[in-house]
């Protein structure tokens, strides 16, 4: 799978998706500062990792996706869902790799901000990749081996 830009994508979304987008990553990012501000940095830092725009872009994907299935004719409840499930996989692997990110920054950066910065991008991209690549592998036989098990139960109720 080859991942590409598409501009179209831009021209689907109503300016006040957009504007959700915005409220609710904004104040996710409110809710972070008070977090840091009561309890401390770490605490704070924690809840600024929670990707601010998640809950926002998974209905919206869930939405744009149900309208162009409606737009086609056809019941596009389910596609919406998958695609906001799809996004939620995503969004879980990166936290994977986001927290490779900030364990690697924590131990590097007493000896330089840089080369902190370089290990944790490193870091990250080695984790969300190896999980992307991991979940792949582990979904692809897992739906061979129900598959297989599923026609070696029907081979045994057609034995007479």
């Amino acid at each position: 799978m080859l991942v590409t830009l598409s501009p179209s994508a831009l021209k689907q979304t109503r300016w006040y998706e957009y504007a959700i987008r915005f409220v609710l990553g904004g104040l996710a990012t409110v809710l972070a500062g008070i977090m840091g501000a009561s309890f401390g940095t770490s605490i704070g830092g924690l809840f600024l990792a929670l990707p601010a725009i998640f809950c926002a872009s998974a209905t919206l994907i869930e939405s744009h996706e149900r309208r162009a299935k409606e737009k086609a004719g056809f019941d596009g409840r389910r596609r919406g869902q998958d695609a906001a499930a799809l996004d939620a996989a995503g969004a879980g692997l990166g936290s994977i790799g986001l927290a490779a990110f900030a364990a690697v920054f924590y131990v590097t950066v007493p000896l330089s901000s840089v080369a902190a910065f370089i290990a944790a991008i490193f870091a990250w991209a080695v984790v969300s990749v190896s999980a992307w690549w991991m979940r792949r592998k582990f979904r692809t036989v897992s739906r061979r081996r129900s598959s297989e098990s599923w026609s070696r139960s029907a081979r045994r109720r057609s034995v007479p």
